[in-house]
């Protein structure tokens, strides 16, 4: 007898054997055992997911002599041609190769009649995206009204081919990629069976390059086993679905881990060398830093899709590394994938990708920097600070301490911003008010004078707002208009406005409180344009730090605001 291959030996023969698609068993089942039959079913999905699989599964429960049941019997005889493919009345189309107006025409009025036998004539029209539009139209109207005795059950891989006016006459089902636990536990009950020996690590292996599909998967299976002689070993399962060497994964990891470029350079070689495709070994390689990280984060290491060993020392190296700098390593990676991919030189793209992963640990982190550890963070490329140390031994009396003093004042050149913020808290009349009203600060009464005019006429709040300078000293509010602002002096010119100013003194300061427009000086302004010129200092300084470049150069980043944090003592 001629070797069948496992796929077609293992295909389900009933709903009960099918892997991963719970809710769309559930129901058919329902449909048929309560003589729910709809018209036109319609599944969709990846390939190797059940599709066409589903389809014989209904023909024959809407056929088998002893149902309707939860499962066909399989021993019926419509059930078995309907295994054997050679029932009349079940027609298994190809649209692929039987895609013309003509041959659809010729096939809706041959549906015209009856069954020969069965109970159901169903048509199984595989691919059905592959139909051209004209074949679609012919289809439309015995679709929408088919004979009673008429089933259609339609697959496709690309579901956004599909005319609207045929999704809309079916019954629609959507088949999910099929999880790795349940492939592979798929795959040892297959291997149980077939006297195959292997891991679960190589079969979880197997699952994971079935990427959801069974039957990729059980083809896999059944290429391993027959390299291996009946035996799967996890080094076997590596190779061949990979065809990568993970130890030199594992090399290139710790070697980016370390910021080794030369090791990351003759990791790439050995890629070129090898004949591997560099986005393939790319892919694969994100894949080994996911399970570095899982394993960072205290995953078991039988999880990981690895050998034991390998497993085991990616762990330790996970764990040394520490999850967040697996992660961001991960991140880093995974933003350079779609370059990676997209690339014509692939092997230089990867080189770069890495090699920019491997500058990842030369990193320090910002709030190091703007709080003062900039200099200290650029010490091991500039060294500025050696020649300090060699004082000290050379003076080792009275002097020792006060020269320790002096080496200390030239590391602050980093607050050189420092000096720019009196400027920009310019408001220096505002401490003035507590004067004149013992309770709160004199900022409070002026914010909360501006919150009483903005109850009553929120756009006079916004007047004011653009004034010079608003203070208040001797029982009387002053209003400071900027220089050559006429504005402000004709809105508060209004009675309207003037009786809310009023009464918004009155409520703040009491109603013996008085006030007054005057010319301002433009402080207002000088204290704005010092600020923005602090700013830029601070950013000028900021940027001009090789780590903040560093770090720009690699996200890509810019500075956008420079802030100054007060010194932990």
């Amino acid at each position: 007898m001629a070797y069948q291959v496992l796929a077609r030996k293992w295909r389900p023969q009933s709903f009960s054997t099918l892997v991963g698609q719970g809710p769309i068993v559930t129901a058919l089942r329902n449909a048929v055992q309560e003589g729910r039959i709809a018209q036109a079913y319609l599944f969709s999905g990846i390939r190797g997911v059940g599709k066409t699989t589903t389809a014989r599964l209904l023909a024959k429960m809407l056929n088998c002599e002893r149902g309707p049941g939860a499962d066909p019997c399989n021993e019926c005889t419509p059930c078995i041609e309907i295994t054997r493919g050679s029932d009349l009345d079940v027609i298994e189309v190809d649209a692929a190769t039987y895609s013309k107006v003509e041959q659809v025409r010729e096939l809706t009025e041959s549906l015209k009649y009856g069954p020969a036998r069965d109970r159901y004539k169903v048509v199984i029209l595989d691919e059905i995206h592959r139909l051209s539009r004209q074949a679609f139209d012919a289809l439309l109207k015995i679709v929408e009204e088919p004979p009673p005795h008429l089933v259609f059950i339609f697959a496709t891989t690309e579901i956004d081919a599909v005319p609207a006016t045929i999704l809309s006459r079916c019954q629609e089902f959507h088949f999910r990629r099929v999880s790795s636990q349940d492939v592979a536990d798929l795959l040892r009950d297959i291997c149980g069976k077939e006297g195959i020996e292997a891991t679960d690590t190589a079969l979880r292996l197997v699952a994971r390059a079935g990427e959801g599909s069974v039957r990729d998967a059980v083809a896999l299976l059944d290429q391993l086993a027959t390299f291996g002689s009946g035996t799967i070993s996890d080094e076997d399962a590596v190779r061949l679905l990979g065809g990568l060497d993970t130890a030199l994964f594992h090399r290139l990891f710790e070697a980016i881990l370390q910021g080794d470029g030369v090791a990351v350079t003759r990791a790439v070689r050995r890629v070129e060398d090898e004949g591997w495709d560099p986005r393939h070994v790319y892919g694969h390689f994100l894949v080994f830093c996911r399970n570095a990280l899982h394993l960072a984060m205290g995953g078991d290491p039988e999880q990981a899709d690895l050998p034991a060993e390998e497993a085991q020392a990616l762990a330790v190296l996970g764990k040394e590394a520490g999850y967040e700098n697996v992660l961001r390593l991960l991140h880093q990676l995974l933003n350079s994938e779609t370059t990676v991919r997209r690339s014509e030189t692939g092997a230089l793209a990867v080189e770069i990708a890495w090699l920019r992963a491997a500058e990842l640990p030369k990193l320090r982190r910002v709030e190091e920097i703007l709080a003062g550890g900039g200099v200290t963070a650029a010490a091991p490329a500039r060294k500025p600070h050696p020649p300090a140390p060699s004082p000290i031994p050379s003076q080792p009396a009275g002097r020792g301490g006060a020269q320790p003093e002096k080496a200390a004042a030239p590391a602050r050149p980093a607050p050189p911003p420092a000096p720019a913020p009196p400027p920009v808290a310019a408001p220096p009349p505002a401490p003035a008010p507590p004067r004149s009203n013992g309770g709160a600060s004199g900022e409070d009464l002026i914010q909360a004078f501006l919150d009483e005019v903005s109850r009553r006429k929120q756009p006079l709040a916004a007047y004011l707002s653009d004034a010079d300078e608003i203070s208040f000293a001797e029982g009387r509010l002053t209003i400071a208009r900027a220089p050559g602002d006429t504005w402000l002096e004709s809105r508060l010119g209004q009675s309207a406005n003037r009786q809310v100013i009023d009464e918004a003194v009155a409520a703040v300061w009491g109603a013996e409180a008085t006030w007054r427009t005057v010319q301002g000086q433009g402080h207002k302004a000088a204290a704005m344009q010092a600020q923005a010129s602090a700013a830029s200092a601070a950013g000028a300084v900021v940027n001009e730090n090789p780590t903040v470049q560093t770090v720009l150069d690699i996200f890509g980043g810019r500075v956008e605001r420079v802030e100054e944090r007060p010194r932990e003592d």
